[in-house]
């Protein structure tokens, strides 16, 4: 059976030091002139869309599709600027030779399973050289609940593949609880990597499938991918 591998982005594939924080900032002063810290926020696992309307009640604003819409179209005017600018993330530890090693197998599709809307996730992942191994996945456009994101992955990937991939050999690899708890509402596998917020014993106490401090041991990684 052909397997499923759905990533999460920051804090699992990059971190980019804060990017995304400072261009929501930005762009609540380029959009409604409001300066405020975000800080106080918690960003670990959550969609953008979710994001807005926390901050839109953070600041006192109106939570209305207009005001979401021209908000969001603000950050993503920022972002690739705020990504161009210090302090420079990174591709987090033994990344990039595990997504190269999945995606030369035949028997592996990779997609993306992220809190990030769809232009931001290109924009991030462009800009760290990896995006050319995602061609489908499930973003924060699809709905403002993570939970919500496993089935239209689903759907994407048997779209691209002409596969029904049973949620038994699909994985979802994730920093946070947000993300073991998505993979688990489809009956998905779930693998936490401490390269975030939590560590190791925080998220193996939500019963992963596995955990990994990063994903620098390739042959460990794919000898849970493969016992699956």
């Amino acid at each position: 059976m052909k397997k499923l591998i759905l990533w999460d982005i920051d804090g699992t594939l990059i971190v980019s030091h804060g990017a995304g924080i400072r261009a929501m900032e930005k762009a609540l002063t380029k959009r409604f002139g409001v300066k405020v810290s975000l800080d106080t926020i918690d960003w670990a696992g959550r969609t953008d869309t979710w994001l807005t309307g926390e901050i839109f009640r953070h600041v006192g604003l109106p939570d209305t599709p207009q005001n979401a819409h021209d908000y969001l179209e603000a950050y993503l005017e920022l972002l690739p600027q705020e990504l161009a600018a210090g302090p420079q993330g990174h591709v987090l530890p033994g990344v990039f030779e595990l997504l190269e090693q999945l995606h030369r197998r035949a028997d592996v599709a990779q997609g993306l399973l992220t809190g990030n809307l769809k232009r931001g996730a290109e924009f991030k992942l462009t800009h760290y050289k990896v995006w050319h191994y995602f061609e489908f996945g499930a973003f924060a456009d699809d709905s403002p609940r993570r939970n919500d994101l496993g089935p239209h992955a689903l759907r994407r990937a048997k779209e691209r593949h002409a596969v029904e991939f049973d949620p038994a050999n699909t994985f979802i690899l994730g920093d946070t609880p947000h993300d073991i708890e998505c993979g688990k509402v489809i009956g998905a596998k779930t693998i936490g990597v401490a390269t975030g917020r939590y560590h190791v014993e925080e998220l193996a106490a939500h019963q992963p499938t596995a955990v990994f401090k990063d994903f620098s041991d390739t042959a460990a990684f794919l000898r849970v991918i493969d016992a699956g």
